[in-house]
């Protein structure tokens, strides 16, 4: 009267199997669960057995012993309700043994017997078709999220009864008994598929240059401080830039949609996600909401926007303890986060675009408007830290936007033709870094930085003057040989010229900052 399930968990955002183990003996009644379990994991029992009483089926009065395995990981959520069920089920022998092999058990009941959704299917199915599973059972909910693994077969059930007669089907007949779930997520994400409904560049009147250093950004995935008066335009440049972003590929679409699934904040009816995240958290957002948190933490803001776009706004409103944790991140790509628990790794490779006001009320330097006394806009500017700054590759000035050019019916550049020419930059990247970890001018390591931005001697001479005469840092002169080499890729992916170099000198955080 011993059986073994297998099912699956997730640990941070690290996916592994787990056998779920039943066994039935002699003794003072009662259902004990092991392995290292959570709260919710040890309230399983009781679901379950009412679970089962509500499906018609009688728990004999025995000793059942539950083990999920391995121990040595704590075990957290309602995902093991399901492979609990069927194991003390198949230990009972009202479901036949054979019918356990090779297959996974995902979900949570509810005391009437109806399986509900859980979270992190999608990391879990995907670890579990690289073990050699090959058929997945879970909660129709997450069917969809589950399919969208290639090469495995997806069940999907409403009630535990429903789970239980077909594993009691032969094997030919399961599925006439419940359809195997089929997606066409990854058809239905071709190149450049958008909606159409997305804000566009062309709207904003005036701004060509901070237009310019948008379509820069986009092309080298540079990180972008946007500063100007209220009401510049600093937040409309900001939210169009996912327009001008090309698709997720089917790889970055799996690693975002993963990220989301173990959050808990996937689209159920849509599960893969084929657009750039965009996430704007608001300036009081916590250290922990930012980077992660938890006992074992759960993805936070800077991971949540992983493949795309971390939007800051009103950037010095921030605690700086929270923008410093940004440093890491910045530099990185990912986070790490150390707890009681255990040592955790999260994915951060996204752009991060800052918007502020040059001082508490927005209009300095402009002396006849500013109301700020040197002192206030120096605590002001003091929440961004110099690292911060210095990991900031365009800084971009966003002046007020005259009359003349909001009446003016001359269309500037549209989100179309700025993503025409963002692909065409990458497309010399992607030629430049074939079989290599870059896939970005902004991906480049220092040691990697003269091999891929090789200058003439006319370009080495004019940014050996610029780093003295305005005093540039070591990682500031190799972020503007990458803006450069960007800048270059923009218009024919050819060498970096002087004008390119001079071009992205103007970009770094200027007088401003340095007050």
């Amino acid at each position: 009267m011993f059986s073994t399930v297998i099912s699956g968990a997730v640990y941070g955002i690290d996916s592994y199997l787990v056998h779920v183990e039943a066994d039935l003996s002699s003794g003072l009644p009662c259902f004990v669960i092991v392995g290292n379990p959570g709260s919710e994991v040890r309230e399983a029992g009781e679901r379950v057995r009412i679970a089962l009483k509500n499906s018609d089926i009688q728990i004999p009065p025995m000793h059942i012993a539950v083990n999920i395995s391995p121990g040595d990981i704590r075990k957290a959520g309602t995902g093991f309700d399901l492979p609990v069920a069927v194991a003390v089920l198949a230990a009972m022998g009202k479901i036949p043994p054979e019918s356990l092999k090779e297959k996974l058990f995902l979900g949570e009941l509810s005391l009437d017997g109806e399986l509900k959704p859980v979270h992190g299917v999608l990391p879990i199915v995907t670890c579990a078709v690289n073990k050699g599973i090959r058929q997945v059972i879970v909660p129709e909910e997450n069917a969809k999220e589950a399919a969208i693994v290639r090469k495995m077969k997806v069940s999907g059930a409403v009630c535990l009864k429903q789970v239980i007669e077909y594993l009691k089907q032969p094997e030919k007949t399961q599925d006439q008994f419940l359809p195997p779930t089929k997606t066409t997520a990854h058809e239905d994400m071709p190149p450049g598929n958008r909606s159409g409904k997305e804000p566009d560049f062309g709207e904003i009147q005036g701004q060509e240059q901070a237009k310019q250093a948008a379509l820069i950004a986009a092309a080298g995935f540079h990180h972008m401080l946007i500063v100007g008066p209220p009401g510049a335009g600093k937040t409309m440049l900001a939210k169009r830039m996912p327009s001008i972003l090309p698709p997720l590929s089917e790889q970055e679409s799996l690693e975002v949609s993963a990220l989301y699934s173990i959050s808990g904040k996937l689209n159920r009816g849509s599960p893969l996600i084929c657009q750039r995240p965009f996430l704007s958290p608001h300036h009081t957002i916590s250290p922990q909401a930012l980077a992660g948190g938890g006992k074992v933490p759960r993805p936070g803001a800077v991971s949540l926007a992983h493949r795309g776009i971390l939007f800051l706004d009103e950037l010095p409103e921030f605690k700086r303890q929270t923008l410093d944790l940004l440093r890491q991140p910045l530099e990185e790509k990912e986070i790490q986060i150390a707890r009681s628990s255990g040592f955790f790794t999260y994915p951060a490779d996204m752009m991060v675009i800052g918007a502020m006001n040059p001082c508490p009320c927005g209009y300095y330097p402009d002396r006849n408007r500013c109301r700020c006394s040197p002192s206030e806009i120096h605590q002001y500017l003091s929440h961004l830290s110099g690292p911060i700054l210095d990991r900031i590759d365009l800084c971009v000035p966003v002046p007020k936007v005259e009359i003349s050019q909001l009446q003016s019916k001359v269309r500037g550049m549209g989100s179309k033709e700025m993503r025409q020419q963002v692909q065409k930059a990458r497309h010399y990247q992607k030629i430049r870094y074939q079989n290599t970890r870059y896939r970005f001018n902004a991906d480049l390591e220092a040691g990697d930085v003269e091999k891929y931005c090789a200058l003439g001697n006319r370009e080495r001479d004019l940014l050996e003057n610029l780093f003295h005469s305005m005093d540039f840092s070591a990682r500031t002169y190799h972020r503007i040989l990458k803006v450069a080499r960007t800048i270059a890729d923009l218009e024919d992916g050819g060498k970096i010229r002087e004008t390119h170099l001079m071009q992205a000198a103007c970009y770094r955080p200027g007088d401003l900052f340095e007050r």
